[in-house]
């Protein structure tokens, strides 16, 4: 029977031998014991793979205080309750995408449409003269009524309808190719 502090010297110095038997003592049962905090075989299979092959590569910084036994359970523990881990997030972050994706149902495509015809609105809203303008902002962007629009700038209504009838003629010409 090879001791412990032997296994690990071993190991250290690159024994392929000795790592061959330690991977075919213990990993059925370390598989087996990953499986029980994963609870799935397959992902246990890989948890302890990759520890195997992390163990390998990292050899010459091993360093085992207590039983190799114990030192091998314990870090298939970590790294089964690491994947766990990830995969919540993973879960998580994967259960937000859908979140915003259902939230934001208008493709690509058409939120580049508003944005350019919010563009147009804004240039016809610039070249109309001042009042004009003023009437079809508290109009339609305000909801205010056309005696609320002649009350609160002293104009008569007859002049807030013929200031829309303005504006609307110019949004017309300017946006007949938008589809609204």
């Amino acid at each position: 029977m090879v001791s412990d502090s032997d296994i690990i010297k071993g190991i250290k110095q690159g024994d392929k031998e000795l790592f061959g038997v330690l991977f075919k003592s213990f990993y059925s049962p370390l598989t087996r014991y990953a499986a029980t905090v994963t609870k799935d075989f397959d992902i246990a299979e890989e948890v302890v793979q990759e520890f195997f092959g992390s163990l390998w590569q990292n050899r010459q910084n091993l360093n085992i205080t207590y039983s190799v036994k114990g030192y091998l359970y314990k870090s298939v523990h970590n790294r089964s309750l690491r994947y766990l881990s990830h995969k919540k997030v993973a879960e998580k972050y994967a259960s937000s995408i859908m979140a915003l994706s259902v939230e934001s149902e208008e493709p690509v495509a058409e939120a580049i449409y508003y944005s350019e015809l919010e563009a147009a609105v804004e240039k016809v809203l610039d070249v109309l003269p001042g009042r004009s303008a003023r009437v079809f902002k508290m109009n339609r962007f305000e909801g205010k009524r056309y005696s609320d629009i002649a009350e609160e700038l002293s104009i008569s209504v007859k002049t807030v309808e013929a200031d829309m009838g303005k504006a609307l003629k110019a949004f017309r010409e300017a946006l007949g190719d938008y589809d609204i």
